[in-house]
């Protein structure tokens, strides 16, 4: 999933942990960076072709096109490589690394040998440790040189790996590897370099984000779709020919980042608010011949505060603070590690433990992904009913996605986090267990709830992240999370070999280690932070009674009167 799907635009309006709403008027000032590197507290001063910009200075008619436009080229190239489940029957039809199995195995008719499958999960393995690793580099990137450089970026290497996948059976070396691995690629530069289109509509941009998270979803079906037509048309429509029409994707993207999309990213809402300040503090009340253009300038800004409130429905922003101080206090743990160093946070508990969790639900989510028709093929002794299964996860895939993010954002606004990772251990517990169970309920079950589990995880990680570590140090936190789990996701091709070679197939001793492990590990999780809410909910109330005014009775200091 994305590196900001828990992001809106009012992020930089929300205080520091026990402050109030008067309090450090600075605090405007500070909005989330997409960059993992760490920077000072105060944004640097940016050139001039980088400054953000304003919605209201853009046509309305234009940014609804932005809007649009980013939707649909994130709907073909945000996350296409997790579709693998279902382009991976036909690349082994095509007989792609059938050199890999022996002259006596050809003859007998086999479907796929070991190290045929091992190459092919290891095009996916590779490619969704790229998407992972990709979060560091191209976060800095959009801070530095802003969303069109991304996005053309972004569309470049689609087109590589297009042309690499379309004409790899051709290349006097392994161009599958790369070609997908540039796919990969491409897609979070396309994708991460759009969140800041939320603030083109700050009164909307959950919406906003709602939709590029659902276009990333579901652009896991193109594989599928292909997948249809290609066993429609009885192999003809081949990958060379697909991905030759696929190219037609990154020169849209190409055009549009030049002709339609933003140069720069918008302002946030913490930025805009601060415009209105800035504005405010400019006064005519002396005007004489030499500042008789403050006045035309005085009328200009007022022009420029009455757009700005219209866009955000607030001249100050304060009720939308309120609700965003509303939720952290749900939270129960916002604020934790707020202010201290990255080298803090990434030394404590708080970090240890979420990475641990993360660093196996995504070796888990991705080992599924990549041995499905395997694993049920294996569990139910029937490769026809794998075919089934497999049919069916990629088409529940996106589907789930698309369901589960109306109801990810309110269990997320409205519950502690110490209930949503309870709920991530328990769900993922279930998931595993119907995972070892020999029977097609559980086989449609398993897929019913991965499929739903798999946004709410990552969604949740990333705003356990923005609450606990704070949005001072979120690229470097969270990409370093993300970044460890992807790259021990190379371990896929070890839990391959001993699936294949100690197990004979059997899938049900590797799911039961990393069960147990997830198990542990979410326990611990859970515990550490339940028991910190706890002490920061005690906390708090001593510092409320700390704080709180001495209140005279009437009378007491007159007791004749009394």
């Amino acid at each position: 999933m994305s590196l900001l799907e828990r992001v809106t635009s009012f992020e930089s309006l929300a205080p520091e942990r026990g402050r109030g709403l008067s309090e450090s008027p600075s605090s405007r000032d500070r909005k989330l960076s997409f960059s993992p590197l760490p920077e000072s507290w105060d944004p640097p001063m940016v050139t001039e072709g980088q400054q953000p910009i304003g919605a209201f200075e853009v046509p309305y008619a234009k940014r609804i096109w932005q809007v649009v436009i980013a939707v649909i080229y994130c709907l073909f190239a945000a996350g296409i490589v997790f579709g693998y489940a279902a382009i991976k029957p036909v690349l082994i039809r095509e007989q792609v690394y059938r050199n890999f199995c022996t002259p006596d195995e050809i003859k007998r008719g086999v479907r796929t040998r070991y190290e045929q499958e091992i190459h092919l999960n290891l095009m996916f393995t590779i490619a969704a440790v790229g998407t992972n690793v990709a979060a560091l580099p191209i976060g800095h990137i959009l801070d530095t040189y802003g969303p069109r450089v991304c996005g053309i970026t972004g569309s470049f290497l689609l087109a590589i790996g297009a042309l690499l996948f379309a004409f790899a059976s051709q290349l006097p070396f392994d161009g599958y590897i790369p070609g997908y691995l540039f796919l990969a690629l491409g897609g979070p530069f396309v994708f991460i370099s759009s969140f800041q289109l939320s603030n083109a509509f700050p009164k909307h941009s959950g919406l906003i984000l709602a939709l590029l998270t659902g276009a990333f979803d579901s652009s896991s079906a193109l594989f599928l779709i292909y997948r249809i037509i290609y066993q429609w048309s009885g192999g003809t429509f081949w990958p060379k020919k697909f991905f030759l029409v696929y190219l037609v994707v990154p020169v849209f993207i190409l055009i549009v980042q030049i002709s339609v999309m933003p140069k720069a990213s918008y302002k946030t809402i913490g930025e805009l608010v601060k415009q209105v300040e800035e504005a405010d503090d400019v006064y005519d009340d002396q005007i004489d011949e030499n500042t008789a253009l403050l006045r035309d300038e005085h009328q200009h800004r007022q022009s420029v505060v009455s757009e700005i409130t219209d866009l955000i429905g607030s001249k100050s922003g304060v009720t939308h603070l309120k609700k965003e101080e509303k939720k952290n206090k749900i939270s129960g743990v916002w604020g934790a590690m707020h202010g201290k160093t990255a080298a803090e946070q990434i030394a404590s508990p708080w970090f240890i433990l979420i990475a641990l969790f993360t660093v196996i639900q995504m070796t888990r989510i991705n080992f599924f992904v990549a041995t499905i028709r395997k694993q049920y093929e294996f569990l139910l002794g029937s490769y026809d009913a794998a075919v089934e299964i497999n049919t069916f996860f990629d088409i529940a895939l996106p589907l789930g996605g698309l369901l589960a993010i109306p109801f990810i954002g309110v269990v997320l606004d409205h519950t502690s986090t110490f209930f949503v990772l309870s709920a991530l251990v328990a769900i993922a517990t279930t998931i595993g267990v119907l995972g070892c169970l020999p029977y097609t309920w559980a086989a449609y079950s398993n897929i019913c709830l991965f499929v739903l589990y798999r946004p709410f995880y990552y969604t949740a990680v990333s705003d356990f992240s923005a609450k606990v570590f704070g949005f001072r140090t979120f690229g470097t936190v969270y990409g370093l999370i993300i970044c460890l789990a992807g790259l021990f996701n190379f371990t896929q091709s070890g839990l391959d070999a001993v699936t294949h070679m100690v197990f004979n197939g059997d899938p049900v001793p590797v799911n039961s280690i990393l069960l147990s492990a997830a198990l542990v590990v979410g326990t611990a999780l859970c515990g550490f932070v339940g028991y910190r809410a706890y002490q920061m909910r005690r906390e708090n109330l001593v510092h409320e009674a700390e704080w709180t005014r001495e209140t005279i009775m009437p009378g007491a200091q007159s007791p004749d009167r009394l």
